[in-house]
């Protein structure tokens, strides 16, 4: 599956209306179904099916848009589903889980890459704020038939609140234990679990400083596990050190290129993941 990198701003519509169409166009150019799109209503929708990696599975995504002018926030919504109801609200839909991604209304660069079962994005909103999606399944450490939908939604934010890009307290969901990274369990609940390496002190801590060694920097899983186990870890995500390191590098590991994105404007050695572009 591919990769596109670009910018959407305000010259047709509102730039975060405008990414809505991009990720729409981009997903259907490379087999995904879409289920609803709205490009008319003040909160647009889009609600997709992937194929999986399989090619035979029904993974159910969404992104939609919520803004406030007055406030100044013109944000997205990343959302899972567990199926798809044609007569169902966004927020309505079976299981849904949302949570909400800061953006911004007149400029936005992008990173999207996608599989067939997930979808990860990242937005530059203004000089240095970086926000974060990951939306679809995890590789988890089970058969199919023990864990079918392993579905992961990983957005900014718990839930839709009214939070603007430069709100400091936001932060990407794989930093350790957040209500902003959710996952779906083989009950059909939606669990908040913890993200290894952030979770581990002694890797992801504050005083923290992993480096490269010869200028190669190791990439680590990001694995999703909590009290009760280890579930998996994310597809195509991984941390890495901050260390003598910036935001956008490039770098080429098993013969596949990862950009390195920042969390939000934050810069320190733990402040960093790469997200490899499919």
């Amino acid at each position: 599956m591919p990769h596109q990198i670009g910018f959407v701003d305000d010259s047709t519509v509102l730039a975060h209306y405008k990414l809505l169409e991009v990720v729409r166009d981009f997903v259907v150019l490379n087999g995904w179904t879409v289920l609803r799109y709205d490009d008319v209503s003040s909160n647009r929708e889009l609600i997709v099916k992937a194929p999986g990696l399989t090619g035979t599975e029904e993974i159910f995504l969404g992104l939609r848009t919520y803004q406030d002018v007055s406030a100044d926030y013109y944000n997205l919504v990343a959302a899972g589903f567990s199926g798809y109801l044609p007569g169902n609200s966004f927020d309505t839909q079976p299981s849904a889980m949302l949570s909400g991604v800061p953006a911004h209304n007149q400029y936005i660069d992008y990173w999207l890459t996608m599989n067939g079962q997930r979808l990860c994005l990242a937005l530059k909103i203004a000089p240095g704020v970086y926000e974060t999606v990951y939306l679809g399944k995890m590789l988890p450490y089970a058969t199919p038939g023990q864990y079918p939908y392993p579905l992961v939604v990983g957005g900014m934010l718990s839930g839709t609140p009214a939070t603007r890009y430069s709100d400091t307290a936001h932060s990407m969901p794989y930093r350790g234990t957040r209500a902003n990274m959710r996952l779906f369990t083989t009950g059909g609940a939606w669990i908040q679990p913890d993200c290894w390496p952030w979770i581990n002190s002694r890797l992801g801590g504050a005083t923290t400083q992993l480096r490269d060694t010869g200028g190669n920097y190791p990439l680590l899983p990001v694995v999703l596990t909590d009290t009760s186990g280890v579930y998996g870890e994310l597809d195509g995500i991984y941390d890495i050190s901050g260390f003598n390191n910036l935001v956008e590098n490039t770098l080429v590991v098993g013969g596949k290129t990862h950009v390195v994105i920042r969390d939000v404007w934050r810069t320190g050695f733990t402040d960093y993941y790469a997200m490899r572009l499919d």
